[in-house]
């Protein structure tokens, strides 16, 4: 028969089980609560953070340049980016918007004329044979050609809308996050400290060396992932703009786009390529050719140069966690999976380091074990005498 004494102890033990399962619930509910209110903050502080550490270097030397007033040169250079962001939307968007524009009022008055392939079109290899009869379709009885192919049209609108959609809404988000970042450079030191101090009391003593590690690998993705992209952008959009070729600035913005995502410019490019052929001659479509393609090919010994880059983790794994975190998390993935991954590269050599540290140690002390004379000689009883 259970005695008072257990029947008291069973009973405090339910009783303070039942407590810790209460609080435990009510402390996820909250939990629920509170990430469902921040959710919609929690990118836009993300990439408010990832920017305010790419620009620090340029908001300090602002800041000496206006005299120690560090809020007047993060506004300044907030309001310089929101600037910059916009620009190339506005220009974007009333192009396009001035194509459809023209395209409908082609339309309306009926005088549409196509001009028909050449036979380089039909000689491009594989695809050549189709694209001419669709061409050909399309310059001879454009009403017939669109009703052909009107599923595919539908498609390609459908999906351009949804594409400028979201662009208006990654627009918005940005800007957002630049306001913000302007705020996290304003306070730069308040926010360093705290971010160090959750650190230290995450992850220990290495916690202030891994947001320095944070900061730099950040410069570097940017640096490696963004500049590259900015470097072919340039390089391309300056062949487009040579050689005149129609859209040219929206096919720049494509290909910085494309870089971003850490997609193959040729993917623009090469379409580009055999429109120039069919519509110059052979030896300025070459030059074109020969351009575009280098351009397209050079983040292949750029990305080595530039990425990495004050980061004393090699430049293979910040590219594979760029790459790989920008597949599973989007462009953001691009900082947070080269973060991650350098992060775990310095556990693992901290662990390795930490490993060969004992090994020395332990030889060191087996080595001062034989120099001692007292440990290494053998001990002599008084029998042995």
């Amino acid at each position: 028969m259970e005695n008072p004494m257990q029947h008291s102890q069973s009973k405090l033990f339910i009783t303070n089980m039942m407590e810790s399962a209460i609080r435990i619930g009510l402390l996820f509910i909250l939990i629920v609560w509170t990430y469902d209110i921040i959710k919609p903050f929690v990118i836009p502080v993300l990439w408010g953070a990832i920017i305010a550490v790419a620009l620090m270097p340029l908001t300090q030397k602002l800041e000496r340049a206006l005299k120690g007033r560090r809020g007047l040169a993060a506004t300044i250079l907030a309001l310089a980016s929101i600037t910059l962001l916009i620009t190339p939307f506005v220009l974007v968007s009333s192009s396009i918007f001035d194509g459809v524009s023209h395209t409908i009022a082609v339309l309306q008055s009926g005088e549409i004329k196509i001009p028909g392939p050449t036979q380089k079109i039909a000689d491009i290899p594989l695809i050549g044979d189709k694209l001419f009869e669709a061409w050909a379709l399309f310059s001879t009885n454009l009403e017939k050609a669109v009703i052909h192919f009107l599923p595919q049209i539908k498609a390609t609108v459908g999906t351009m809308a949804g594409v400028l959609g979201s662009g208006v809404g990654t627009l918005v988000m940005f800007i957002v996050s630049l306001a913000i970042a302007g705020g996290f450079m304003a306070h730069a030191e308040k926010s360093a400290a705290a971010v160090s101090t959750v650190a230290v009391k995450v992850v220990g003593k290495h916690g202030e060396e891994w947001t320095t590690l944070i900061a730099a690998t950040i410069r570097s993705v940017l640096l490696g992932v963004v500049g590259v992209a900015f470097i072919q952008a340039i390089l391309i959009g300056s062949a487009l703009f040579t050689f005149s070729i129609p859209a040219a600035g929206l096919f720049t913005f494509i290909v910085f786009i494309l870089g971003i995502a850490q997609l193959p410019p040729l993917l623009v490019v090469l379409p580009l390529i055999f429109y120039v052929f069919s519509t110059h001659d052979s030896t300025p479509a070459t030059i074109f050719t020969v351009w575009v393609i280098i351009a397209g090919v050079s983040d292949s010994f750029l990305k080595p140069m530039l990425m990495g880059r004050g980061v004393d983790v090699p430049m293979p794994v910040i590219l594979i966690g760029a790459i790989g975190g920008m597949i599973s998390a989007g462009i953001i993935g691009l900082f947070l999976g080269a973060v991650v991954l350098a992060i775990w590269y310095e556990l693992f050599i901290t662990w390795l380091k930490s490993e060969d540290g004992r090994d020395k140690e332990a030889i060191g002390d087996d080595a001062k074990d034989e120099a001692n004379p007292l440990v290494s000689a053998p001990a002599h009883s008084g029998a042995d005498e």
